[in-house]
């Protein structure tokens, strides 16, 4: 079954654009489109898309609160939700993240990006466009309280390692050949590290090994 899509913008040529683009693929399939906030919330609970791409600006309900209402952490069965905007903006990137978004890309970082997105958040995968990712990961870095000891980490040696090849933005078949260990041995320990730091995804796995300076952005 192809991965549907649910397209979420106020702009009519955006929303066509990116249905031209997604459509060509052979593995993804635009099912509907919404034009502002509340109806991206409403076609999202109704459809259940695999992926739901949210603009950040739009009428009656603006894209991060949207996005915070299919995929917050209030949310008992979350959504996966890219947010796609034109503004690349510091508080837009860390508010999508924190309001549950498994990704954020900008509306011209290409049709392969957006395409690869889609594909990432259903594999429980995040993607950042590469021309905030470093800028992103120095704010979080510079912001954080350092941690003092590793040993006061809550993490095992090897989920520790996880969180970190995670925080480099490394697939799960990446840390797998990377730690020489099974793809399945892989996704338990990200299990298991993620319900030992109460996170919801590996986005903020990630953010939890930036903010305990466990990591820099390269």
């Amino acid at each position: 079954m192809p991965i549907r899509v649910l397209v979420a913008d106020d702009q009519s040529l955006i929303r066509t654009a990116f249905r031209l683009i997604l459509d060509a693929e052979p593995d993804i399939e635009v099912i509907s489109e919404a034009a502002d906030g509340e109806a991206a919330v409403r076609l999202a609970r109704s459809l259940r898309p695999d992926v739901t791409l949210m603009d950040i600006r739009m009428p009656k309900l603006d894209g991060v609160r949207a996005t915070e209402l299919l995929a917050g952490p209030d949310v008992d069965d979350p959504l996966k939700v890219v947010v796609v905007t034109t503004y690349d903006v510091d508080e837009n990137v860390y508010a999508a993240l924190r309001a549950g978004a498994s990704g954020f890309l900008l509306k011209d970082a290409g049709a392969g990006w957006l395409a690869e997105a889609v594909r990432a958040a259903v594999k429980g995968e995040a993607i950042v466009s590469p021309s905030v990712t470093v800028r992103l990961l120095r704010r979080l870095t510079d912001d954080a309280t350092r941690a003092a000891d590793r040993e006061d980490l809550p993490l095992t040696g090897r989920e520790l390692d996880v969180a970190l090849a995670v925080a480099r933005g490394l697939t799960n078949a990446e840390i797998a050949a990377d730690l020489c260990i099974s793809l399945s041995t892989v996704k338990s320990h990200l299990a298991s590290t993620q319900e030992k730091l109460a996170a919801r995804n590996r986005t903020e796995i990630a953010i939890w090994a930036w903010q305990n300076g466990l990591t820099e952005p390269t």
